[in-house]
């Protein structure tokens, strides 16, 4: 799911126009920052009136209203919800969120600025929509699932094994607590790899598809990292080609990891030498 925030004056009026060329490609997931939640009954008001918004999720200084929903989640969890089923996610003036960003006049955010307007009304779109489109893809084991549930050999396949890596608090009861790791790539040379990798593991006898996705960034304790998922034949298949999967990735696939524990950080890297 490509996710984007637009922040700056009248952002909801450039998601507006987004979503509608938006979706005539994808599903369209919006989340909306309010200052207060919308009182019971009045949940429509945090809509987008523009064809192909599939979903609305409030956010507001009382936590997280969606439709019908009363649960208090973060931005991370109502993204990873949505990312299971829908192909885009726009969120209005959530300027905090670690996210590609669009700025409207030069407003203020947390995220990487994939493009800038001055007027949200009077921008070419297209410029934006493309920018939207080479943003790397919200991932989850459920959207990952999802993916390979979708495809054309499907109907071969008795089997989905799956990996998830994430982050370990500590590997020895003595060791300092681990609050957070930070990965970077070298992104063309990850990206060529990881096809690589997919390529060939795909050419294995009883073997459909494969998606194997590496988060980058910061990742705090307990949260995932990385995901393999395969779709077989059967599970011998599956179980084999999931562990060679991983067992490549983190081989041969350029990630340079930093460990912040309570006590120090350092590049796992530069440890191992």
């Amino acid at each position: 799911m490509h996710t984007v925030t637009v922040v700056g004056p009248h952002a909801s009026d450039l998601i507006e126009r987004l979503v509608s060329e938006l979706a005539t490609d994808g599903s369209v997931a919006t989340v909306s920052s309010l200052p207060v939640a919308p009182a019971p009954g009045f949940e429509d008001a945090i809509g987008y009136t523009a064809v192909g918004a599939g979903v609305a999720v409030g956010s507001s200084s009382d936590g997280w209203t969606a439709y019908n929903d009363s649960d208090d989640r973060s931005v991370s969890e109502i993204l990873d919800e949505l990312a299971p089923n829908y192909d885009y996610c726009l969120l209005e003036g959530i300027s905090d969120a670690v996210l590609p960003t669009i700025t409207i006049d030069g407003a203020e955010h947390a995220g990487e600025s994939i493009a800038a307007v001055k007027d949200s009304n009077d921008c070419a779109l297209e410029p934006l929509l493309d920018a939207i489109d080479d943003t790397d893809p919200h991932e989850t084991l459920d959207s990952l699932v999802e993916r390979v549930k979708g495809s054309p050999r499907a109907d071969r396949a008795g089997a989905i094994a799956t990996f998830t890596g994430r982050v370990r608090v500590k590997d020895d009861p003595d060791d300092d607590p681990t609050e957070r790791l930070e990965f970077e790539a070298y992104e063309d040379v990850a990206a060529d790899r990881l096809r690589t990798i997919r390529s060939e593991l795909e050419e294995r006898d009883g073997v459909y598809e494969v998606c194997l996705h590496h988060r980058t960034g910061i990742i705090e304790r307990g949260e995932d990292i990385v995901f393999v998922v395969v779709l077989a034949g059967h599970r011998e298949e599956a179980f084999r080609t999931v562990e060679d999967g991983i067992n490549r990735l983190k081989d041969e696939v350029p990630f340079f990891k930093k460990e912040v524990t309570t006590d120090e950080e350092f590049w796992v890297h530069e440890r191992t030498r």
